[in-house]
C-alpha cells in the first residue's frame, strides 16, 4: 500500500471516529439531566497506536510457535484497518446527587473540539488530493 492510500484511509477513519465522538457527546448532553445516566466516550486512538506499534516492532519480538490454530497468537502484529472505535461508559464517577455524571459544559467543549478536529481532518484530506492533482498536471 502506498503512502497516499494509507494517509487517505487513515484520514477517512479519523473523520468517521470524530463523527461518532460528536454523536456520543451530543447524546451525553441530551441526557445530562437523566437520573443515573453515565457519560460515554469514544476510545480509538490508543488502540490504533497499539496496532501501529505492533507493526513497527515485529522485527525485535520473541516469536512463539503455535501448534494449534486455537492457541493464542501472542505479540503478532495486527492490521490497523481492523481497529474499531469503542464506546466506553464511565461507571466510576458521579457528578450529581441523582447519579448522573455528565458535565454539560465539558461536553459542549468536547463537541467544539471535535468539530474543529473534523475540519482539520477535512483540510488534510483536501491537501492530500491537491498534491495528487498537482502531480498529475506536471
Amino acid at each position: 500500500m502506498n503512502t497516499f492510500t494509507r494517509s487517505v484511509e487513515l484520514l477517512h477513519r479519523a473523520m468517521d471516529v470524530n463523527s461518532l465522538r460528536y454523536q456520543v457527546s451530543a447524546n451525553n448532553i441530551a441526557n445530562s439531566e437523566v437520573p443515573n445516566y453515565k457519560r460515554q466516550t469514544v476510545n480509538f486512538e490508543s488502540e490504533l497506536k497499539r496496532a501501529f506499534e505492533s507493526e513497527a516492532d515485529k522485527t525485535h519480538k520473541f516469536e512463539l510457535t503455535r501448534t494449534d490454530s486455537r492457541h493464542f497468537a501472542l505479540e503478532e502484529p495486527y492490521d490497523w484497518k481492523t481497529v474499531e472505535p469503542r464506546r466506553v461508559t464511565d461507571w466510576t464517577t458521579t457528578a450529581d446527587a441523582n447519579g448522573n455524571n455528565v458535565d454539560a459544559e465539558y461536553e459542549a467543549t468536547v463537541v467544539l473540539k471535535t468539530q474543529m478536529n473534523y475540519r482539520l481532518l477535512a483540510q488534510l484530506q483536501n491537501f492530500e488530493f491537491s498534491q495528487v492533482k498537482l502531480a498529475m498536471r506536471k
